[in-house]
């Protein structure tokens, strides 16, 4: 596919598909659990099309700052993030410079977004740097399967599936690279995706505090 093919159909397509596939019960169901638990000034890194919104819980959320570099998504997000019980800011940025002050944040959520991020190494310790000292990282990922037969396919269909969902790698180790980044995880859930998403491999969620120092 040319060039120029592939930059309209990540601009005009991929949004889209990501936003219906990232929308099925085996994405809905980890949110529900997870999404609830954040509280006080909360950053969203990866703020799509804004399908975290339904899940937080308004007595626990202080103001929600969501980032994005993709404004098609953004634009995706904004009617609901208008209709939402407390103040949602949404900003166009990637998550590698998060424009926000050094412990700016009480809670970051994560969700589906370290496999898309070009370097989720940077990320982190942009994450790091907003989180207060007490704060906490709340993370749901997908990422390398357990069986070798699995993780084989995901390295073959890697190239093509990122270019179909807008970056997406399936191959990335999410809780290797939260703990290597400075983080201590004080909960972790794992399961395996299930048809028809057994492409993405292991499902990651928990909860990540920064490590002192």
């Amino acid at each position: 596919m040319c060039q120029s093919c592939l930059s309209w159909y990540a601009r005009c397509i991929a949004p889209y598909l990501v936003h219906a596939g990232c929308s099925a019960h085996a994405f809905t169901d980890m949110r529900r659990r997870l999404i609830p638990r954040a509280g006080g000034v909360v950053v969203e890194v990866g703020f799509g099309s804004g399908l975290n919104l339904p899940y937080y819980d308004a007595a626990r959320v202080k103001r929600l700052v969501g980032v994005d570099p993709d404004g098609t998504m953004l634009g995706l997000a904004e009617p609901k993030s208008r209709s939402m019980p407390f103040d949602v800011d949404c900003i166009r940025a990637s998550g590698e410079r998060l424009p926000l002050a050094d412990s700016f944040a009480d809670t970051v959520v994560v969700t589906y977004a370290f496999c898309t991020i070009p370097d989720p190494e940077a990320a982190l310790t942009e994450i790091r740097r907003i989180l207060k000292p007490t704060g906490r990282l709340i993370f749901i990922e997908h990422g390398q399967a357990e069986g070798p037969r699995c993780r084989r396919w995901q390295e073959r269909l890697n190239l093509i599936w990122g270019r179909l969902a807008g970056g997406c790698h399936l191959n990335r180790d999410p809780l290797h690279l939260i703990r290597t980044a400075g983080f201590h995880t004080v909960e972790a859930q794992r399961e395996r995706f299930q048809l028809p998403f057994w492409q993405l491999g292991s499902h990651h969620a928990g909860i990540a505090i920064p490590l002192a120092g």
